[in-house]
């Protein structure tokens, strides 16, 4: 939110209180602190009638600074994020005449004493970031202010621009030459948020809107640092936008926390803001294979989707998942957890056919908004179990369903409900839930734990999301559980999948959806998917075959549609041979991308990885969305015209195709064309890329069905570490020389290795 009207002047109606200097800055164990009065103390007169704000630093972990800035302490404090890895007392704080630090592990925190204020950030010694002059601040809007609490839209923006509160507080964070800024979750904008003015507030707007399904109030610089800023309710984000120099982050009420997060790298930002917030889970092989689903509005029953089973079948395309969309259950019906017998008149027999007879997982759709007309919301209603209105009438709309309630599952009784109708599901032969939806959350209205609401609006999707994968994990076990949720806010991570929401069929939405899934990989979501195709519309068959290839070299792979068919041949007879090109790839990949998931779980590192992630020294990559390594080795640029004709930026080294098995020296940009059938995918050097010989399913035997492709340069000595589905490992020690590449394991398995 902007409360300057340029450099000079404050908007109308706004007053602002600027911390001036650290009057006094003492340590107390592993804290420090800093009283910042509003204007400099120069006599005993000046403490008189003014507001000063209160400045503590603490660590919560190693290489992560917290700092809190208040007003009044006697406010009711705000909900914070749930801080899983927090260890309290990590840091080390000391003060003297100067003013005072607080380390913890390579960060350290600077406060000197005096005026103008001054916060420094050091990582290993060099400052990486600050707070200055007029950069603490506490604002209250005035009579001149259009201050309206209307609770619909963005906060209730109001004419003017400003939020539906009276008091905020604001901090800035300096920008330095060069630097860009990442994340703020999945922002299908540009990818750089420099000059972006970015507002946390979970929205069902679509891929091709400022509006974003995932709202996490954490950025990523290219100096290697993170901030997290620990709110779930509206934060507004100006990135080089209030003051051009600095970033500025500001949020309703009498106190703000973020967390400065050291790197040195970007990678190292992420392990520890995900060691802080979450790691993501491991998923099942099986999730990384193919998945179709009935599309959305289309017309099917058992008969249509045991045709597109089979059909995949007969055209030698392996599948592993098939997904039911909402019209699995009854019109007007969403969501009471019954099948329409209409058209799945024996929905347990179908779901084992499923089974045993086409060997697939089942995916089923849920929401968490209960239509009237369903059977949960008399249930709902009688048990006390939908959010209500001041009034203690039950909160309803029409929009989406008509009469719509929304589960409160601040109610312990209410989520318990909820989850017996989703362990029912699961019961019955369904193994993932694609949680959609859980954006549109009122503010008008009052919860069973009485959370403000403002600050429920963003939280309610960990609270859905949490209460499902809760259940799958019960049933089905630690690292078997997948959900398909599309929207998010800060530890959504600790739950998977994630995709991208309702995109359109063309290249300019194909290319969008791609920089919102950087934008969420840089905000440590470990794995993502989209709608392979687009949702919107029906695309043309250039732009299906080219989404198809760039779908299937991503983490997880969906084929799903609006109103149309994604089953291949309902483009051309090209479109099959793509799909099974790409699809049988993906799968010779497993034992290369089921080791890649193990890192993201160990270390909080996407699987698919933002180029200036992967290669922090290089300039050239800062502004790279269109294409990023896949695991450690692998670079995907997706192609995004008919033509075949992509533009990629190779960094220092030899590269290898995949594909093709061309070396091409890296250090440059390239311009290429591509068939249908390719797109570039190179190797880095000195890789071994452990690659299946089964082509059929994605849950194989990753330390039999194996073979070890190895890439020039590197060590002539290299370690591979192999993981089957059951956990067992096996180290592998490859040595090259003479033009020849050995393996030794230390399981005493004999593999096959080979020079590319």
């Amino acid at each position: 939110m902007k409360f300057t009207d340029g450099f000079w002047m404050r908007r109308p109606g706004v007053t602002a209180h600027y911390g001036q200097e650290a009057y006094d800055v003492w340590a107390d164990g592993p804290t420090l602190t800093a009283y910042a009065p509003t204007k400099r103390i120069a006599g005993r007169g000046d403490t008189l009638n003014l507001p000063m704000l209160t400045v503590t630093l603490s660590s919560p972990l190693e290489g992560v600074v917290r700092v809190r800035i208040d007003h009044h302490q006697g406010a009711v404090p705000a909900t914070g994020f749930a801080l899983p890895g927090a260890v309290e007392g990590s840091g080390t704080a000391d003060a003297d005449e100067a003013g005072g630090t607080l380390t913890s592990g390579p960060l350290t925190a600077r406060v000197t004493k005096g005026g103008p204020w001054r916060l420094d950030f050091e990582v290993d010694g060099v400052r990486v970031t600050g707070s200055g002059h007029k950069s603490i601040g506490y604002i209250e809007l005035g009579k001149e202010s259009t201050v309206t609490a209307e609770p619909a839209g963005l906060v209730g923006y109001s004419p003017d621009g400003m939020a539906p509160a009276r008091t905020y507080v604001h901090e800035q964070l300096d920008l330095d030459v060069a630097e860009t800024i990442y994340g703020l979750g999945e922002r299908f904008g540009a990818f750089v948020k420099n000059g972006q003015s970015v507002d946390m507030w979970n929205a069902d707007g679509g891929t091709s809107s400022e509006q974003a399904y995932k709202n996490i109030p954490f950025y990523l610089s290219s100096k290697g640092y993170g901030v997290f800023v620990n709110h779930p309710q509206h934060v507004s984000f100006e990135v080089g936008t209030e003051t051009v120099e600095r970033v500025q982050f500001s949020t309703a009420g009498e106190s703000l926390e973020y967390f400065v997060i050291a790197g040195p790298t970007p990678a190292d930002v992420i392990r520890r803001y995900t060691a802080l917030t979450g790691r993501p889970p491991r998923v099942p092989a099986w999730s990384f294979g193919l998945w179709l689903t009935t599309s959305f509005t289309t017309e099917y029953d058992e008969a249509t989707v045991t045709s597109f089973v089979d059909g995949m079948a007969e055209r030698d395309i392996p599948l592993s998942v098939f997904h039911y969309d909402c019209f699995w259950m009854r019109e007007f019906n969403w969501t009471d957890g019954v099948w329409d017998e209409r058209v799945f008149p024996d929905p347990d027999l179908m779901l084992k056919r499923m089974h045993e007879d086409k060997g697939l997982h089942v995916s089923a759709w849920i929401n968490p908004y209960i239509a009237q007309r369903g059977r949960m919301f008399r249930e709902g209603v009688e048990g006390g179990y939908l959010v209500k209105r001041p009034d203690g009438s039950v909160w309803q709309w029409d929009q989406w369903q008509a009469g719509m309630g929304l589960v409160d599952f601040t109610n312990p009784q209410a989520k318990a409900w909820f989850q017996g109708f989703v362990r029912t599901l699961v019961r019955q032969g369904v193994d993932a839930i694609k949680t959609d939806f859980g954006e549109r959350i009122p503010t008008d209205v009052v919860w069973h734990d009485g959370t403000d609401p403002m600050t429920m609006h963003n939280l309610y999707t960990q609270l859905y999301n949490e209460a499902v994968h809760e259940v799958l994990v019960q049933e089905k076990g630690a690292g078997e559980a997948v959900l398909f949720a599309r929207s998010a806010t800060a530890g959504g991570q600790t739950m998977p999948v994630h995709w991208g929401g309702d995109n359109s069929s063309s290249f300019v939405s194909m290319a969008e959806s791609l920089r919102g899934g950087l934008s969420l990989l840089s905000s440590g979501f470990g794995y993502w998917s989209h709608d392979i195709g687009g949702f919107e519309g029906t695309p043309d068959a250039a732009v299906f075959k080219r989404w198809l290839a760039f779908g299937l070299m991503s983490s997880h792979s969906r084929l799903h549609g609006s109103s149309s068919y994604r089953v291949p041949w309902a483009f051309d007879d090209e479109a099959v041979d793509v799909t099974r090109i790409f699809t049988k790839l993906k799968l010779s990949l497993m034992p290369y991308l089921y080791r890649t998931s193990a890192q993201t779980a160990q270390t909080g590192l996407p699987m698919m990885r933002p180029m200036f992630m992967a290669f922090p020294g290089d300039p050239a990559t800062q502004h790279l969305d269109r294409q990023y390594m896949l695991g450690d080795d692998l670079l995907v640029a997706p192609v995004f015209t008919e033509n075949g004709d992509v533009t990629l930026y190779l960094p220092e080294g030899t590269w290898t195709s995949l594909l093709t098995g061309a070396k091409v020296e890296g250090g440059r940009w390239l311009k290429e064309n591509h068939g249908f059938e390719s797109l570039p995918l190179y190797v880095r050097e000195g890789a071994v890329i452990p690659r299946g010989t089964r082509t059929d399913r994605p849950d194989y035997d990753f330390l039999s069905d194996v073979e070890l492709h190895v890439y020039p340069g590197g060590a002539a000595e290299r370690t591979v570490l192999l993981e089957s589905t059951t956990g067992e490992t096996d180290t592998v020690r490859v040595t090259v020389g003479d033009g020849v590449a050995t393996a030794v394991s230390t399981s005493g398995r004999a593999y096959t290795a080979k020079l590319v």
